[in-house]
């Protein structure tokens, strides 16, 4: 899993509509401008690919890509009462193929370039995306012409669908990531998408490390239950493992499982 980067998007709040604080005696609550449903948020681009160690457990590479807001800078039209006509305002845009196309060639192709390392650049890299609809076409020819111009040998490729699980954004981390900023109160989008960006850099190597090991426990489920997601997912005790130098770099799969998966995929060659 070392030459696979994992992309997803996720909304980030400002806040939630029922939020609660534990304060201190005369400590003020946090001020918090709501109305009605209207909560600001701004929706982020992830890369994540699995980190990597040495043989005496230096970490050569974090796994964190890069991560980066849908925004755009534009000048306010009119003048309010907050602030002057023609202050520059963060806003959110509209994410379709075209800016997931000019977000990959222009921002997880560079970060690519710039986090892997050397010696495994012969090797192929595959960006793994969902089945969304802004997500660009596997053989998009502007990607194809931006990959090229890197040396890199950089694909596409897509997860199947209906299955969350397989990607370790929505498996563990966008929703461990969400836990840590939710512990902010930001009163602007800047603030916001500042506290993203600090919380995805100070985000534990270790802990992405156990997500990836995660996302083996749930392969093996699936193939277990013939391609379904009808279990729950396994927990083997990895931090505990972690602490004892035990944790294992990779899970096996059970040979009764692997050939209870290839039966069931020739019965289904067969209905079809």
């Amino acid at each position: 899993m070392h030459n696979v980067v994992h992309i997803d998007k996720k909304w980030f709040n400002m806040t939630k509509k029922n939020k609660t604080y534990y304060l201190l005696d005369g400590e003020e609550e946090p001020t918090r401008h709501i109305h009605g449903n209207c909560i600001a948020k701004v929706m982020f681009l992830t890369a994540v690919a699995r980190p990597r160690w040495d043989s005496e457990g230096n970490m050569t590479f974090s796994g964190k890509t890069g991560i980066w807001p849908f925004v755009k800078e534009v000048p306010a039209q009119r003048r309010s009462d907050n602030r002057p006509r023609g202050t520059i305002e963060t806003k959110s845009i509209k994410v379709d193929r075209k800016v997931m196309r000019e977000f990959l060639i222009e921002k997880v192709l560079p970060a690519i370039q710039a986090v892997w390392l050397e010696s495994n650049a012969g090797q192929a890299i595959y960006i793994q995306q969902d089945n969304a609809k802004p997500h660009i076409l596997l053989d998009d020819p502007e990607f194809l012409a931006a990959v090229a111009k890197t040396g890199l040998d950089i694909r596409i490729i897509q997860q199947p669908a209906n299955s969350p699980d397989l990607n370790v954004l929505d498996l563990g981390f966008f929703n461990s990531l969400q836990s840590l900023t939710d512990c902010l109160s930001p009163k602007t989008l800047q603030v916001l998408i500042k506290g993203v960006l600090e919380e995805f850099e100070g985000y534990e190597v270790y802990k992405l490390n156990r997500i990836f090991l995660t996302l083996q426990t749930c392969m093996i489920e699936i193939l277990n239950h013939a391609g379904g997601n009808e279990y729950k997912t396994p927990h083997v005790n990895k931090e505990r493992l972690e602490g004892l130098g035990q944790l294992p770099p990779r899970l096996s799969c059970p040979r009764e499982v692997y050939t209870n998966a290839l039966h069931n995929l020739e019965l289904m060659e067969r209905v079809q």
